[in-house]
């Protein structure tokens, strides 16, 4: 799951493609002189020392294979950087294999069992059993636990932390864990923002502004004249060539705050009001009537001429086959905006069907506000993301969209979220060409590959329909959706150059992923594991993400307000482990890629043998605020997708939301699998002045990135598992 998917999501400047004549010289290609300049010596140096772009789930066979066929063009980022410097064949991420875990990793050089960020959704044993913790918003390093409070010794640290502490400078933009946040458990700081979340420049990953996206399906009936509206546009210099109409009514009213505080809401309950109203324009001058355009305006402010500055927008014009317009909630105290989308707009009004997307906003940490209002006042508010529920038909007003429309949404905000990212990122080098490092997080293709993975004969391409797995597969969407992941390739890779190209080629740029991703055909319920192997889950609380499981037991004197004495408990966690272990698909239509027939890989148990003696206990897997249990599915199985209603896979039983383990899902891509398995290997590609060149690494790990980067930067590395990649380095 990507950062966007977890956490929830402007005009953004004008940019270069830089697409001009490689000529073969790119990132790296120096000689061997050392432009290092000594160690901290920022005087005349005027690019970043090492620059970090993290691509969310780009899997290095792909990239590769796409570099091969033509997708990445031979002067964009990744194929510059490929040939100019070393790339590792498999790079073996953070276990699990997930989007938090793998980025604390990164970013610590420590394993999870040590960082202690176990998932991307987890719960602190010292919390409640209902409660959940986000691996975004996790204490890195753990926590002390009696009484509560921040660690005197945190058993990892990020490598920000290392690099000021001994005077160097680091940006990071939207990358996990720089965000600038007080982290609570129980109401209860255990990590302050400074100085483990806070760097010299940083920007918080987007959050969600409290509106979800909205589908909208109007026609003739719903519009009428309004002179005054028309007035107000010739004043703002838009004209139509077939009269203006504009909606009788508000198509939607909602609400925000105007306190920095909270944000907004689909009522009318906070103090800054919204009710908006569409016109729809003429803007072809055929002599025909041939509406094209819709403009989206608040009826309280009006439509104003402009010009607008950051994050202010003013109404939205879309434009049929344009890209989404952005549209701030002006006054919103936390800088809340969204965005429209017109996917159907017959020329006589007969069909108008467009999109809301979500509303979104930076968060407002104290810690780091200034730098959250550079990036609003000069990029614009936080674009909406690649939004899952759109095509899932989650969100409300899609039912009668037709799936290209819908397909087209989502390819629009990957392209324009991706985009905006991407602007981040050079704002944060261009605004600091002495920094000594510089972390990138990039959302893409991570939520393509999630919903448009379809390369497996096992997966139905009607969610639906049983029937629609191998023979029955729908050809042309499976085509299509492939389509859909070379595109996500291909925004991701624009970004990578955008970046490095605002870097310089005296920085050494390293890409990097979080995962690889696998395509899955079955959707897997294990509260249904447990209840069919005769275990009573009242005092159980399972926390999964993607196919990695944590299943914790409400253990007395641990959890707060726990009720299972010790003893019960080694039995529960006995009887867990085991149900888990013997879970098998019995049917051979899906299960002939497992070791007789089991569908969990990796299962370990939280030791029950320890000094403390109360289920706090630890080992080389198991981690502070891992599950009791903790397990890992092969490939092609899944926790997430399960439908509502749930649709019985082809061979199987019918469905019984009661008893049913094993059932179809409504998308196809997953991540979180064992990390060795190839299949989720990590991309390493590296090119700079301290980078060698046409060098292959055929095994490394993403805990090797940290200490790598402080070699380079001239740094000791401290309380890190990785090791340095000496074979890369000039």
């Amino acid at each position: 799951m990507s950062l966007a998917a977890s956490l929830a999501v402007v005009v953004t400047p004008a940019h270069a493609e830089h697409d001009s004549d490689d000529r073969d010289h790119g990132y790296g290609d120096s000689g061997d002189h050392d432009h290092d300049r000594g160690h901290g010596d920022h005087h005349g140096r005027k690019s970043p020392r090492v620059v970090l772009i993290s691509l969310d789930g780009a899997k290095p066979d792909f990239i590769q294979k796409f570099i091969d066929e033509g997708v990445l063009p031979r002067n964009g980022g990744l194929a510059r950087l490929s040939r100019n410097g070393a790339v590792a064949v498999q790079n073996v991420t953070a276990s699990p294999s997930l989007t938090a875990v793998s980025h604390i990793e990164i970013a610590t050089g420590s394993t999870a069992v040590h960082n202690d960020i176990p998932s991307n959704t987890f719960q602190a044993i010292v919390a409640p059993i209902s409660s959940s913790l986000s691996g975004f918003a996790a204490p890195i390093g753990g926590y002390r636990e009696s009484p509560l409070g921040p660690s005197p010794r945190p058993t990892a640290v990020p490598l920000w932390v290392q690099l000021r502490q001994q005077g160097k400078k680091v940006v990071t933009a939207t990358w996990p864990g720089g965000d600038g946040a007080d982290i609570s458990i129980n109401n209860a700081v255990v990590q302050p923002a400074q100085p483990t979340r806070v760097t010299d420049y940083t920007v918080p990953f987007g959050a969600f502004g409290g509106i979800g996206a909205q589908g909208f399906s109007l026609s003739r009936g719903d519009f009428v004249s309004d002179p005054a509206i028309v007035a107000a546009l010739q004043a703002a210099g838009r004209f139509s060539f077939s009269p203006v109409l504009v909606t009788s009514a508000p198509i939607e009213t909602f609400s925000c705050s105007s306190a920095s505080t909270a944000t907004c809401t689909n009522a009318a309950t906070l103090d800054v009001k919204y009710a908006i109203r569409v016109a729809a324009l003429d803007t072809t001058n055929d002599r025909k009537v041939n509406y094209d355009t819709l403009v989206f305006f608040d009826t309280t402010r009006g439509i104003t001429a402009g010009p607008f500055h950051a994050p202010s927008t003013g109404p939205a014009y879309v434009k049929l086959g344009g890209e989404n317009a952005p549209f701030f909630f002006e006054g919103s105290g936390a800088k809340v905006g969204a965005a429209y989308f017109v996917s159907a707009l017959a020329p006589d009004l007969s069909v108008v069907r467009f999109a809301r997307y979500g509303a979104n906003f930076i968060p407002r940490n104290a810690a780091v506000l200034a730098d959250v209002d550079d990036i609003n006042n000069n990029v614009g508010f936080w674009r909406p993301q690649a939004d899952f529920r759109i095509p899932e038909r989650l969100s409300p007003g899609f039912t009668n969209f037709p799936d290209i429309e819908i397909e087209t949404m989502y390819e629009d905000m990957v392209k324009t979220f991706v985009r905006y990212q991407a602007d981040i990122g050079e704002r944060a080098i261009r605004n600091h060409p002495d920094a000594d490092l510089v972390m990138v997080y990039i959302e893409q293709p991570d939520g393509s590959e999630h919903q448009f993975l379809l390369t497996d004969r096992r997966q139905g391409t009607n969610p639906t329909d049983p029937n629609s797995i191998g023979a029955g597969q729908d050809p042309a969407k499976v085509e299509r959706y492939a389509s859909y992941i070379r595109f996500a390739y291909q925004t991701a890779d624009k970004a990578v150059k955008q970046i490095a190209d605002a870097a310089g080629r005296d920085s050494n740029v390293i890409v990097v992923s979080d995962h690889g991703f696998a395509p899955f055909h079955t959707s897997v319920n294990l509260t249904n594991i447990l209840r069919n192997a005769g275990i009573d889950t009242t005092n159980v609380a399972i926390r999964t993400s993607g196919p990695a499981a944590n299943i914790y037991v409400n253990l007395q004197n641990r959890e707060l307000g726990g009720t299972v004495d010790l003893a019960t408990y080694k039995k529960l966690v006995t009887q867990i482990t085991d149900a888990v272990k013997n879970a098998v698909d019995s049917n051979p239509r899906f299960n002939f890629s497992l070791r007789d027939g089991r569908i969990f890989t990796v299962v370990e148990t939280r030791p029950l043998q320890c000094e403390e003696g109360t289920g706090e206990c630890t080992s080389k897997t198991i981690g502070q605020d891992f599950g009791d249990v903790f397990a890992l599915m092969a490939p092609g199985y899944n926790f997430d997708g399960i439908q509502n209603p749930g649709v019985a896979r082809l061979g199987d039983s019918p469905f019984n939301a009661a008893t049913t383990m094993l059932s179809m899902p409504n998308f196809y891509g997953a991540h979180g699998h064992d990390p060795e398995l190839p299949v989720m290997s990590a991309t390493f590609i590296a090119a700079g002045p301290k980078i060698r060149k046409d060098t292959t690494i055929r095994r490394m790990r993403n805990v090797d990135v940290a200490p790598t980067i402080m070699r380079i930067i001239g740094v000791p590395p401290h309380r890190i598992d990785g090791e340095v990649l000496h074979e890369i380095l000039r």
